[in-house]
């Protein structure tokens, strides 16, 4: 058992890392134009930089040099007013920005457990967080780092010919999240935890039966999906009185945001889909005969066939998600189904957010994202909802005045759902992290015994920070 100087002086340790240098931000939890600005000033000082990159090469670093120019997308472009010749200290910020990019492929891919060492090591080399799942019908992932580890793991994954072509949307990255991916930030209890998506030493790559779950194996994308709509032709497609418009995410995606006049079938996972899709239109049957399973209405006495069968099936569907995956499946499914015309929007939510101005978007609220943003606005802005951590689901200020808010803890969408157990442990675990400034404590991840002098030298410092 460790000493309690010890413990001490390893939570402030530990409080060191995760916050900038005393004499670049003396406040310990500086405003947000602090932290630009000290990221700024080190970044002219390459060995005191606040959001140090060991890939990124100095005087003291043999580590090879990265190329002198790149490409930066729209969403990072600029048009300055003249032209101006780039210095040396703002190709090294280049090189240093975060980008987050989702992407995906079907593909056959039975052998896709070979894949899941290699690149995570190279993940972890590059210091590119995030998450990925492998399956045997492809790959969809969200990872975050620098622009170029970004795209050498793209590119690295992109050497299996099944893989190539992945369907990719990049979005900015604000310089809070990029403080919580250096693990420089106290606003979320997870920003030193395991399972903060923006931490460079973070990585998952999972191996799973599918890489985007609805539970019927026999629906594959790869034999068969519906049309894809680019988001400037979106608008006009979903404004034909004929087209039925169906949001093919969850309950708690769908109530910060959605399309106008869009169908929500309040499904609280994609499994649930299917279901809700035979239950809500008259499907073909394979023998012309309409199924004669009967339910029974909320007093108990048997539907009508016609109200179990619900609308006929429509002429033309347009679906859209998040990013565009579940509508691969989803699109496949009806297919399968009879539907003759079914349409999807190609990049999901988030590239229409990006390609079409607010002026002309039919988008209302906000687009729930999985990971450190929460939700996103038109030109995939920072959102304003905040995260449960007792759900993992979207709450915003007015869910955070209801007495069933506890940080940490609960949210009026989740409250009722956790037993008194789950409540104490969700407040034992915010308590480590308030403690300590990360999830299970200092020696989370370190072997037990401290010499001597490491236990004085540490006393010293911590002495010396108070």
């Amino acid at each position: 058992m460790l000493s309690s100087p010890v413990l001490r002086c390893r939570a402030a340790s530990v409080r060191m890392l995760f916050s900038c240098s005393s004499h670049l931000c003396p406040n310990p939890n500086p405003s947000l134009h602090r932290t630009m600005k000290a990221a700024t000033e080190a970044s002219r000082t390459p060995h005191l930089s606040l959001f140090s990159n060991p890939m990124v090469p100095n005087s003291n670093s043999s580590s090879q040099a990265f190329p002198q120019s790149i490409t930066l997308s729209k969403c990072f472009s600029v048009t300055p007013a003249s032209p101006v010749v780039a210095s040396e200290d703002s190709e090294v910020q280049s090189r240093d920005s975060l980008v987050v990019v989702s992407f995906y492929k079907f593909a056959d891919f039975h052998d896709h457990a070979d894949l899941r060492k290699p690149l995570k090591a190279l993940c972890e080399e590059l210091r590119v967080s995030g998450g990925i799942i492998l399956a045997p019908e492809g790959i969809n992932g969200s990872i975050c780092g620098t622009r170029e580890s970004v795209e050498r793991v793209l590119e690295f994954v992109q050497t299996d010919d099944r893989l190539k072509g992945l369907r990719q949307i990049e979005s900015p990255v604000s310089p809070e999240e990029e403080a919580i991916h250096h693990g420089h930030s106290n606003s979320s209890p997870l920003a030193a935890g395991e399972d903060a998506p923006f931490r460079w030493d973070h990585v998952r790559v999972k191996l799973k039966k599918e890489i985007v779950s609805l539970g019927m194996p026999t629906v594959s994308p790869t034999e068969r999906v519906g049309k894809y709509v680019s988001p400037r032709d979106w608008n006009a497609l979903i404004s034909d009185p004929d087209v039925v418009v169906i949001d093919v995410r969850n309950d708690y995606e769908t109530r910060i945001g959605r399309f106008k006049g869009a169908v929500d079938p309040y499904t609280t996972a994609f499994q649930e889909f299917p279901s809700w899709v035979e239950d809500q239109f008259q499907l073909a049957e394979p023998d012309g005969q309409h199924s004669q399973v009967e339910a029974n209405d909320s007093n108990g006495s048997p539907k009508k066939q016609a109200e179990v069968q619900g609308e006929k099936m429509p002429p033309r569907v347009a679906m859209y998600c998040t990013g565009g995956i579940r509508c691969e499946k989803a699109s496949s499914f009806l297919l399968s189904k009879g539907f003759k015309e079914v349409y999807h929007l190609e990049g999901g939510i988030l590239k229409y957010l990006e390609e079409v101005p607010e002026t002309e978007s039919l988008w209302e609220g906000e687009c729930f994202v999985f990971d450190k943003r929460v939700s996103v606005d038109h030109g995939l802005a920072q959102g304003t909802f905040k995260l449960c951590y007792g759900c993992k689901k979207p709450v915003s200020d007015a869910d955070m005045e209801a007495p069933e808010w506890e940080y940490g803890v609960s949210c009026p969408y989740c409250y009722s759902s956790k037993s008194n157990e789950e409540k104490e442990r969700a407040r034992a675990r915010q308590r480590q992290f308030e403690t300590w400034g990360i999830i299970g404590g200092p020696d989370k991840g370190r072997g037990p015994t401290v010499k001597k002098d490491d236990s004085e030298r540490c006393e010293n410092q911590l002495s010396n920070s108070v």
